[in-house]
């Protein structure tokens, strides 16, 4: 189909469904507005839905890449009103599946070899078939039950002709709405567009689900089937089948006497040991990737598929979250305006005094809710929306771990709606933090950054030395050579200051670790006296040095 087919394609189910409503025709410029109300859909006449289900349905028949793009947008909850966003929640990923004889096309072409070598029993008719791939039940030679999953013939070229038009829409409504400038519609399709592209290359699904394996080897929380690497490329990604009670299935469930707090509970733990212990999380978890083990009822575990699509935070962005969420429970809001400005999510010369007053005057309602009344995502997403009222950029980052909040949270409430995801929530974060900024954590810093240290610190001098012959051949005034020395000099002293200090605190962290262990102790009653003395006078030279 050629871009105009698809554009006209796109313009009948726009008259269909009279999406027109939805435009603000009053902002429009005079000819746009003759024209929309002139346009020939006038004559369709209205169908009797709402405006989400209307919207829903038209992105479901333009096919698999707008029915992604409407599952994104329903997590955006800062873009889209209640009604139109729960629509979209209903999206059903269930497209049309490609034929089975281009599937084994596509698996011979990427492994090399005829199926029926590859696998010793190959279903052709698909298990699922969604937007980007299939996915079809097979047996390897040593009989392992597998699933193979196959990227859509074509599906790169109809993503770019769907976003290059996405994009055209983005442009017009970002020009021609007042509100389109604060929504941001270009910035929205874009984050689209590099989520499906990611989503293009299965190899890439298949290293996220390797991580994320590594990081729940042996857990009670989650399982992460294995992926057979001598099976999976970029078209092409084999893995372990798995078998379980899709966690939509509430009623099922139920029937099998699982404990559903347990369960619930479960799910918000997995998310913060993603976010906070590993800084990688599976940011696709709706009900559609997520099954139960219910072997055992009473400790059920989750069961994970999909990780074309995952999050990571850099250890700043998780120190200040978990602070930010801190701080909330606590109702300290000057920190919580303190701590976005540190974090460089608002501007730096933001009005603290003005900002708090902000935040508090959209929280305090909210606490004055039961904590299990208080959804954790729109607490999320109220934060955001005040922050940006102060010209809070938009952080990929905290979108991308909302969205996967307001799935995980949805789908505790739906198992277990007494569900108290604060304090659920609140000992694993004050517990985080603690390792963080405790002893265990200074020591691990230290062992992460002290042989970094030690290789750096005899290349000092040269470093020193070639910045002042720069500064000599660049031929600046006295009085700025003079200037440069002392700016050398002080980074010099706070340089060494720094190291005598880390290494104090290197001999007051093993003296600490060495106190606690009777083997060590026993071990220092056996030293001689005179490396004691030996020890003290080093103690001494580093400590006078520190001054």
């Amino acid at each position: 189909m050629t871009r105009l087919q698809r554009l006209f394609r796109i313009a009948w189910v726009f008259c269909r469904y009279r999406l027109d409503t939805f435009l603000p025709l009053a902002e429009l410029p005079a000819p746009l507005k003759v024209f929309f109300l002139l346009a020939p859909w006038h004559l369709f006449p209205k169908p009797k839905l709402s405006r989400g289900d209307r919207l829903r349905l038209a992105l479901e028949e333009l096919g698999p890449v707008f029915v992604k793009f409407g599952q994104i947008l329903s997590t955006r909850r800062d873009l889209l009103p209640d009604d139109m966003a729960e629509s979209l929640k209903n999206l059903q990923d269930r497209v049309p599946p490609f034929s089975s004889h281009l599937a084994r096309e596509i698996i011979e072409s990427s492994l090399g070899a005829p199926v029926a070598e590859l696998f010793k029993e190959f279903t052709p008719d698909p298990m699922a078939s969604a937007s980007v791939a299939q996915v079809h039940a097979a047996t390897l030679r040593n009989g392992q039950q597998v699933v193979v999953k196959v990227l859509r013939p074509g599906i790169e070229r109809v993503i770019r002709q769907d976003l290059s038009l996405m994009y055209l829409m983005a442009g017009l409504l970002e020009r021609y709405w007042s509100e389109g400038k604060r929504l941001h519609p270009v910035e929205v399709v874009a984050d689209y567009d590099s989520t499906i592209h990611d989503e293009l290359d299965l190899q890439r699904e298949a290293a996220n689900a390797s991580q994320l394996r590594r990081n729940f080897e042996n857990s009670s929380l989650i399982y992460i089937p294995f992926i057979d690497w001598d099976y999976t490329r970029k078209s092409v990604l084999v893995m372990e089948r798995i078998h379980g009670i899709p966690i939509a299935d509430v009623p099922a469930l139920q029937a099998a006497g699982v404990n559903m707090k347990v369960l619930a509970e479960k799910g918000v733990e997995i998310f913060f040991t993603q976010v906070f212990r590993d800084s990688f999380f599976h940011a696709d978890m709706h009900p559609g990737n997520i099954f139960v083990d219910v072997s055992n009822p009473a400790d059920p575990k989750y069961i994970a598929i999909d990780f074309g699509i995952v999050g990571t935070l850099a250890p700043d962005d998780q120190s200040y979250l978990a602070r930010n969420l801190l701080a909330f429970f606590r109702r300290d809001y000057r920190q919580v305006a303190q701590l976005h400005i540190q974090s460089g999510w608002v501007p730096p010369d933001t009005r603290v005094n003005e900002f708090e007053a902000a935040i508090r005057t959209v929280c305090e309602p909210i606490f004055e809710k039961p904590l299990k009344d208080i959804s954790f995502g729109h607490f999320l997403l109220r934060l955001f929306q005040t922050a940006r009222r102060f010209n809070m950029e938009v952080q990929p980052q905290l979108v991308l771990l909302q969205k996967t909040l307001l799935n995980v949270e949805g789908l505790g409430r739906q198992l277990y709606p007494e569900l108290d995801l604060w304090s659920t929530a609140q000992p694993f974060l004050e517990s985080w933090m603690r390792r963080r900024i405790g002893p265990s954590g200074l020591l691990k810093s230290l062992q992460t950054h002290l042989p970094s240290w030690l290789e750096q610190s005899p290349e000092m001098p040269q470093l020193v030395h070639d910045a002042l012959m720069q500064l000599r051949e660049a031929g600046p005034t006295e009085q700025q050579n003079q200037a440069t020395l002392e700016l050398l000099r002080e980074q010099q002293v706070r340089s060494d200051r720094r190291w005598r200090r880390g290494l104090v605190v290197i001999i007051l962290v093993a003296a600490a670790v060495i106190g606690t262990r009777p083997e060590a102790q026993a071990w220092l009653e056996n030293v001689p006296a005179w490396s004691w003395a030996l020890l003290a006078a080093a103690g001494g030279l580093v400590l006078r040095g520190s001054r």
